[in-house]
């Protein structure tokens, strides 16, 4: 007992001195690169002087091919994999999808982590693939013999029955939920569900299930229901282009709201523009608790009864101020556009005031009133340099939640336009909201299987520190959360490796360094200590 303990603690001992030893090498490459700055700033002068060449000058260079050296660009890949494997994302789904008759030699978990491996490494198409499937020492990183070949991914798609994607969805939210298991009590105070549907647009002409949208666009038409709280996408549901955008709604938001309330938070609030007011729903909510707040149609009685509130019921809307700089502020650059405008004499509205008010509002299909802010925006009406005449314009917001202040629920309604970016994240750096599939179905699995890359990214900043670097989370790792995917990838997933191939291991021995080098290898070592996280 006393052997086993001590070897233990010798264990622990030669990793942490390996864990400073790489700690001081990463800070020591960091010294190097500012010296280099700094000198570079100082010699500007001197070439001015000597009149110097441009700095990108012809240079001696020569180009070999390595013997026995051999790199990958994306080293982070076999730490997402892992990642995968840790949080129970692997398990759940070879548990729960049943799509194969024969596992030859692929399971359904291998097609569709190569369907989010293929957008963690930049992948803008399933042609993509066969890049990585043809790169020896990228096979190699991963401990691979292959990888499933783009046509073989959109085979596997097609497989798919709306029920399979489902299923699918649970076992990406089964992993979820191990890893929200890991948070502090602190983040179970409450979820903010926000819900929203974006446009898919394709050219193709024989994709079963697409139609010409509102906006004139063939496509799809998928929902999205996302957690604000960490930016995680929980259901993405495919439609045809011509559906209007609360079809379906109510249903995937009382599933996040299950999933939610069984996952451990104290309190769910939903969010959504006027389109997803469902009316019919809102009793059933607040009467199991659910908070709300959804935009309101502007309708003609709804301004009567704003109109006819006095004076005294409204107050001045005060937005927070714009950051300032402490000292040296820079002059504001003149506004070019608005010269443009005045100059044409085009029409120009211009904000000059805000004011909220609230009332009780019972609409027809409930059987309560509820709690309606309103807005009213004073907006002058400029054409040239002459003022036509103001204009007064409303904008309502129904909630249940009497314990805000009516500026509260303003803001909170506006912060929900934060789901807008994650949707231009998930269309076009993730690449998630494409239609590369020949039908509806299959491209909604094709959805939700590369949208488990933007999840990574979150359950990579999500999980906790291990307790030796439990201080350096916070200004780490942490940060990875709110980065757009672009920076992320060149954070987590673009280090640059060298790939030692050995009997029982694969060595990846980082080669250039970067800002986040902490944080990838706090996530490594976490990893690597084989916490149970499922």
């Amino acid at each position: 007992m006393k052997a086993n303990i001590a070897r233990r603690h010798l264990k622990r001992k030669r990793q942490d001195h390996k864990r400073k030893a790489r700690d001081r090498k990463i800070e020591a490459y960091r010294q190097r690169t500012l010296q280099r700055l700094k000198k570079a700033n100082r010699e500007k002068y001197l070439r001015v002087a000597c009149n110097a060449g441009p700095v990108f000058n012809e240079v001696n260079i020569k180009y070999e091919l390595a013997d026995k050296a051999r790199g990958i660009v994306y080293g982070g890949a076999g730490l997402m994999l892992k990642l995968a494997k840790q949080v129970g994302l692997v398990d759940a789904i070879d548990r729960r999808l049943d799509l194969l008759k024969l596992h030859c030699p692929y399971h359904e978990s291998d097609h569709v982590l190569n369907l989010a491996l293929n957008a963690l490494c930049e992948g803008t198409c399933l042609q993509d693939i066969e890049l990585r499937r043809n790169d020896e020492v990228f096979l190699d990183a991963l401990g691979v013999a292959a990888l499933p070949d783009p046509t073989t991914a959109g085979d596997f798609c097609r497989r798919f029955a709306e029920w399979g994607v489902a299923d699918l969805m649970d076992a990406i939210n089964e992993a979820r939920v191990n890893v929200w298991k890991q948070q502090p009590q602190g983040f179970f105070d409450e979820a903010v569900i926000d819900v929203d549907g974006t446009l898919v647009v394709t050219t193709g002409e024989c994709k079963d299930g697409m139609d010409i949208s509102y906006k004139g666009t063939w496509g799809y038409h998928p929902l999205l229901v996302s957690l604000a709280n960490t930016q995680e996408p929980l259901f993405i549901v495919n439609r045809s282009g011509n559906r209007p955008s609360e079809e379906g709604a109510a249903e995937w938001l009382n599933r996040g709201i299950k999933l939610c309330l069984g996952s451990g938070f104290r309190r769910v609030r939903l969010r959504g523009d006027t389109a997803f007011m469902q009316t019919p729903e809102l009793d059933a909510w607040d009467k199991a608790g659910v908070l709300f707040q959804f935009g309101y149609d502007a309708m003609p009685n709804l301004k009567q009864l704003a109109e006819e509130l006095p004076s005294k019921s409204w107050r001045p809307l005060k937005r927070a101020a714009g950051q300032i700089a402490a000292e040296n502020p820079r002059a504001k650059p003149v506004n070019i556009k608005r010269q443009v405008i005045r100059r044409r004499e085009y029409l120009h509205l211009e904000l000059k005031s805000e004011e909220v008010a609230e009332f009780d509002y019972q609409p027809i299909a409930c059987s309560q009133s509820y709690r309606m802010v309103v807005v009213r925006k004073n907006i002058s009406r400029e054409k040239g340099e002459a003022v036509l005449f103001d204009e007064i314009r409303y904008l309502f917001y129904i909630t249940n939640d009497r314990g805000r202040s009516r500026e509260a629920i303003v803001f909170g309604c506006n912060d929900r336009c934060d789901q807008e970016n994650l949707i231009a994240h998930l269309a076009s750096g993730v690449r998630a909201l494409k239609a590369p599939v020949d039908n509806l179905v299959s491209n909604w699995a094709y959805m939700v299987s590369t949208s488990i890359a933007w999840s990574l990214k979150a359950w990579s900043a999500l999980l906790p520190a291990s307790p030796p670097q439990a201080g350096t989370q916070a200004t780490g790792r942490r940060a990875w959360l709110r980065m757009e995917f672009k920076s992320w990838v060149h954070a987590a997933m673009k280090v640059p490796c060298q790939i030692v191939k050995q009997a029982r291991r694969v060595i990846h021995r980082v080669l250039n360094g970067n800002h986040d080098l902490p944080g990838f290898f706090e996530l490594s070592d976490l990893l690597a200590s084989q916490v149970q996280l499922c």
